[in-house]
């Protein structure tokens, strides 16, 4: 199966390079100066690995007329639609998309493109980021992958891809559920966010003092609550495991959202928590500590604006 994954960041990265580790057929399309950085290998630095893996990049100008089976999305929102643009010749007509953004507008764009027939749903968890020399560096040993077909889609082929991408180095699992996973993941992230970014903290931080746990619990029913007005409610298991994440005794855990929030970098917090807050007032669910995160937001966003302006 050939396989191209948009993007060789924090995600894209990780997930690309333990495919490469084990011989499947992955290319990288990324930005010339990234692809440069790749040319040198990929790499990867985790709780017990520091290892260089070799891996084969092009950029857009370079892709042949040879469509990919398999297209992996690993990008911020706000790239999504000039990658897609790019992507013509990679794309055939029956090669499967897969994405790995999250919340949940993505899917709608790429059904509108290419057909639900065509669209696999995907959800993954890896808490990485990228080092100023181009690394990926892994802060906790978690690593998966959950993808699936949607409602009426190529359930025997979301198998397929399962079976070709399930490697040493995360775990993979195909669900027949896939748009419940995806809710559940967009409403995780809403918390982390709303809780990083009004604590301005990691949540072993937070949770190192009793009002913290109660305030990360307070923002998990929040969110919790726009899922069951959705229909996608959390199960026990699932609301469990959020709480054990969030408050584990002196995780170092942040979002990717925070770290780019706080270091100045390109965000996505109104794709996700801007999202999330218009869908709980479509559902009609009251949202005030995810108000108020996304309120921060738009006065940092502003500010910072203004101070570029003035430059």
């Amino acid at each position: 199966m050939r396989i191209l994954i948009a993007g060789a960041g924090a995600t894209g990265g990780y997930f690309g390079a333990r495919l490469a580790q084990a011989d499947r057929d992955v290319t990288f399309l990324v930005r010339a100066g990234r692809a440069e950085q790749l040319g040198k290998g990929l790499r990867l630095i985790g709780p017990d690995t520091d290892e260089t893996v070799q891996v084969h990049a092009l950029t857009a100008e370079q892709l042949d007329e040879r469509p990919y089976d398999l297209v992996i999305l690993a990008l911020k929102a706000s790239a999504l639609e000039s990658v897609l643009d790019q992507l013509g010749p990679a794309i055939g007509p029956e090669t499967l998309v897969l994405p790995f953004l999250n919340g949940m507008r993505h899917l709608r764009l790429l059904n509108d493109r290419f057909g639900t027939d065509r669209v696999l749903g995907g959800s993954v968890r890896v808490v990485t980021h990228v080092t100023p020399e181009g690394a990926i560096r892994q802060v906790l040993p978690l690593a998966e992958i959950v993808l699936g077909a949607q409602p009426g889609g190529p359930a025997a082929r979301a198998e397929e891809v399962g079976r070709e991408l399930s490697v040493p180095g995360f775990r993979l699992r195909v669900t027949q559920d896939i748009l419940t996973t995806m809710w559940h993941k967009w409403a995780f992230i809403v918390a982390s966010g709303v809780g990083s970014i009004l604590m301005r903290a990691a949540f072993g931080k937070i949770s190192a003092v009793p009002e913290g746990q109660d305030f990360i619990r307070a923002v998990v029913a929040e969110t919790e609550s726009v899922l069951d007005a959705a229909g996608y409610p959390a199960s026990e298991s699932s609301h469990r495991s959020s709480l054990e994440m969030l408050t584990q005794p002196g995780s170092p855990f942040v979002p990717s959202l925070y770290r780019d929030f706080t270091e100045g970098r390109e965000h996505e917090g109104e794709h996700l928590i801007g999202d999330f807050a218009a869908t709980a007032r479509e559902l009609g669910v009251h949202t005030p500590l995810t108000d108020l995160a996304l309120l921060q937001i738009r006065v940092h966003d502003r500010a910072k604006a203004l101070a570029s302006d003035r430059v």
